[in-house]
């Protein structure tokens, strides 16, 4: 379970993660990562965001790929080898074979992912 204080709610915030960070593709999802935070000094802790269409399927199937990517993500957060800073925002983007993949096939492709994003520039437009 990710506890509400990590959870990305605002829609700005997703739009400019996504817009502004770091993009890493794996087979079954996308990470789209700033690990710098945004400027205005909120500290607050890292922020994931799940973006789980309807392409993944039914709502029973997206809501299953839901709860295996928040358990992968809170596994991320307390992971110290990743390095995951207080001002962090990550938004995770379920594609659909996220839907036949197995947890740990989901946290090892988060993981790469994180560690892909971390090697790269940041965009901006």
């Amino acid at each position: 379970m990710l506890p509400a204080r990590y959870r990305m709610t605002r829609s700005t915030d997703f739009g400019v993660t996504v817009r502004h960070g770091a993009r890493a593709v794996q087979p079954d999802l996308v990470v789209h990562a700033l690990h710098d935070g945004f400027p205005d000094g909120c500290d607050d802790g890292p922020k994931i965001g799940l973006v789980v269409s309807k392409s993944v399927g039914s709502a029973v199937q997206r809501h299953r790929v839901s709860r295996r990517l928040r358990h992968a993500a809170f596994h991320l957060i307390n992971d110290e080898a990743t390095d995951l800073g207080p001002r962090a925002r990550v938004v995770i983007r379920a594609l659909p074979g996220s839907r036949d993949a197995i947890s740990a096939r989901l946290e090892s492709e988060l993981r790469a992912a994180f560690k892909k994003t971390r090697t790269q520039k940041p965009s901006r437009p």
